[in-house]
């Protein structure tokens, strides 16, 4: 992918994530935090029971970071699928004997176009994950 379009998608995409962070994941965090001390402070209990305390505070927070991470995921790969398909147009017009000026258009129209369609995409799939976050934190 071109360094320019690459560059869009990870402003973007970083921008979405850090809006999460800040607004679910960090409280998340410091429930988990919190939780975790109260374990900690439970005199009576045996080392397992405070670990397995410590392990139900710690969950939400988990489900949440892979919850992302697999959205993350699956958007790079939706990606990848369509700026493949851009190199397998470029590669079949060259081979067809086109100029490289016209393969190299071509590609860049291309792979432009793939990154403006998920980047629309993103809104949605913010709304998605926000949603999701306010579920797991309930």
């Amino acid at each position: 992918m071109a360094e320019a379009q690459q560059a869009r998608v990870q402003k973007a995409v970083e921008e979405m994530v850090q809006s999460l962070e800040r607004e679910h994941i960090r409280k998340m965090q410091g429930r988990m935090f919190r939780c975790s001390a109260d374990c900690c402070e439970r005199s009576t209990d045996s080392m397992s029971q405070v670990h397995q305390c410590i392990d139900v505070c710690h969950a939400p927070l988990a489900k949440a970071q892979g919850l992302v991470t697999s959205e993350l995921e699956q958007f790079q790969d939706r990606l990848t699928r369509c700026t493949m398909h851009c190199n397998d147009k470029a590669k079949d017009l060259f081979d067809s004997g086109a100029k490289e000026t016209a393969v190299r258009s071509l590609m860049e129209k291309c792979v432009g176009s793939c990154v403006d369609d998920h980047l629309s995409l993103l809104p949605s799939m913010t709304r998605k994950l926000k949603e999701s976050l306010q579920s797991i934190a309930k």
